[in-house]
């Protein structure tokens, strides 16, 4: 799958995921500046299936209903907190499917 980290996810996570998905980031992109509903988006019209952000408000913030992407949303944004939660984090991600959202709890340690 196509992945997209938004901003606040911790690049060390890609090491996780690019055995099986091609990872890039928003900035990367020039999306670093994008809000959540232009990036969804762009997102989507270049192809993405998956978007993993922090941003725990995502789902109040856009209406997710007929979305193409699956969003993957982190607890946390810190890696020492994240990386306890890797295998749950590619579960989410293997298992996304078009429209897909899940949530991956990262509670402070």
């Amino acid at each position: 799958m196509l992945v997209l980290f938004d901003n606040g996810t911790p690049r060390t996570l890609a090491r996780f995921l690019i055995d099986r998905h091609m990872v890039t980031e928003a900035r990367a992109r020039g999306w670093e500046e994008l809000e959540n509903g232009e990036l969804l988006r762009e997102a989507e019209a270049a192809g993405f299936e998956v978007l993993i952000t922090t941003d725990k408000n995502l789902s109040y913030q856009q209406n997710l209903t007929g979305r193409k992407i699956a969003i993957v949303v982190l607890g946390q944004g810190r890696w020492s907190l994240i990386r306890h939660r890797v295998g749950q984090v590619v579960a989410a991600v293997d298992a996304a499917t078009p429209g897909s959202f899940a949530e991956v709890d990262v509670p402070y340690e």
